[in-house]
């Protein structure tokens, strides 16, 4: 019994699949786990950068820290296994993030 290959999207460029074709299963894992990151960072980017253009600073909470902006957002990120939250925002070209806590308090 054969199996075929995944045919790849339509918009993915040649020289990207090509590359992929050619890779390990080893590679191609840790393309996917790159390329998903990845992609969450610059939705993030694009989020930040539309809060930021939108001008609205609103009521500081609380919770946020003497050196986090009120502009900043929070923001899960998953590092081995484990969800942790972030104050993320905006200065110039970078996003900034600090450490607020883990997501669930029991990790």
């Amino acid at each position: 019994m054969s199996y075929e290959p995944p045919s790849p999207p339509t918009n993915l460029p040649t020289e990207i699949v090509d590359a992929l074709n050619e890779a390990t299963p080893e590679h191609l894992r840790d393309a996917a786990s790159y390329a998903e990151a990845l992609a969450e960072h610059k939705e993030r980017e694009a989020r930040l950068e539309e809060e930021a253009d939108d001008g609205d600073v609103e009521e500081r909470p609380d919770d946020l820290p003497d050196d986090v902006p009120a502009k900043a957002t929070i923001t899960i990120k998953e590092i081995n296994d484990n969800r942790y939250y972030y104050w993320q925002w905006r200065e110039g070209d970078s996003v900034t993030s600090k450490y607020k806590g883990p997501v669930n308090p029991d990790e």
